[in-house]
């Protein structure tokens, strides 16, 4: 299936990874049979992404290997091209970078140590200079994930519809600046797409898909939703911990300066982000036709996609309870 296009990968045993994501394929390439590290990522790509992607991926690792940070690097084709495509799909090879995968985040050494690798990431990426060739033009267009859910808002599922003019009422009393300043950005922040030595250090960011222009309340709102949610997202009693949200923040705020825009920023964009997603869960419950969904534990994708909506809007409203508490640690 994986196309015969990498001198390096010849001959080497090829695996399915452990820690693979659920948007791309992904499989290991080396001699992890002799104990050994494995020493490429081999990725199908989701069609979602066009190979235009890889000259951002190429573009942004490239800048930050020669800012001196670690980064997986794309490994050329035999042609000399960055991805390879063939009749199954598109394909890329990519350097494993060695190092382990946290999926939950509870402790808050580890969200420092987050909070300043994502900091040396925008602080490495001040200075790029990069059209992004690969876009998503509205993918975090609150005000229009807003309206989609008011107009998709309606049937006789009155439990749903309540949920929806709760996710509206929530996004009405919402506080804060739209459209702040963008800047080079990850774009996926949860907890997995950050790499950790075994003794706890952030080493680079990975699953590098999403890399655009984004202001600092979009990237760290969305990134925080995630991290200071201990339950996750099908946790049944989401709430905000204010104690990871303090230590990520300081871990940031020791390898980069914020301006006081963007203090606030990140203060809103928590809260901001989360309503964001619970309207795009709640909009698929009446849609029916978007979001993955655990048939093991819920009976169809709406009851599934309720259930993430309610958790989403929990959090948004634990994080606003606490907005003042935010601030402080900010400064």
């Amino acid at each position: 299936m994986i196309p015969d296009a990498w001198a390096a990968l010849r001959g080497l045993p090829i695996g399915e990874s452990a820690d693979a994501g659920l948007i791309n394929q992904t499989y290991l390439a080396g001699h992890m049979d002799r104990g050994e590290a494995p020493l490429f990522v081999v990725q199908r790509v989701n069609p979602i992404f066009a190979p235009s992607v890889h000259e951002d991926i190429e573009a942004v690792t490239a800048h930050l290997q020669a800012m001196g940070m670690v980064s997986p690097r794309l490994v050329r084709t035999d042609a000399g091209a960055l991805c390879a495509v063939a009749d199954s799909g598109v394909w890329r090879a990519l350097t494993f970078v060695p190092g382990k995968t946290i999926h939950r985040l509870s402790e808050a050494p580890t969200a420092f140590a987050a909070g300043a690798l994502v900091a040396r990431f925008h602080r490495a990426t001040d200075a790029l200079e990069w059209t992004y060739k690969h876009v998503r033009p509205g993918a975090h267009d609150t005000v229009g994930h807003m309206r989609r859910l008011q107009a998709a808002a309606g049937g006789e599922d009155a439990e749903a519809r309540r949920l929806a003019d709760a996710v509206l009422a929530a996004w009405e009393g919402w506080s804060g600046a739209l459209d702040l300043p963008e800047r080079h950005a990850h774009g996926d922040l949860k907890i997995s797409n950050l790499r950790f030595s075994e003794a706890g250090e952030g080493v680079c960011l990975l699953d590098l898909d999403t890399l655009s222009r984004l202001s600092l309340d979009i990237e760290m709102g969305d990134a925080l939703r995630s991290w200071c949610n201990p339950v996750g997202e099908d946790g049944s009693e989401t709430y905000f911990d204010i104690q990871l949200f303090s230590a990520a923040m300081k871990g940031y705020l020791s390898e980069r300066a914020l301006s006081e825009s963007d203090r606030a920023g990140v203060v809103s964009g928590v809260e901001r982000i989360a309503l964001e997603l619970a309207s795009r869960f709640a909009r698929d419950v009446f849609e029916d036709n978007y979001f993955g969904w655990n048939d093991k534990k819920f009976p169809s994708r709406r009851a599934h996609n309720l259930f993430r909506a309610q958790g989403q809007l929990r959090l948004a409203l634990s994080a606003r309870m606490q907005r003042s508490e935010m601030e402080r640690v900010l400064g």
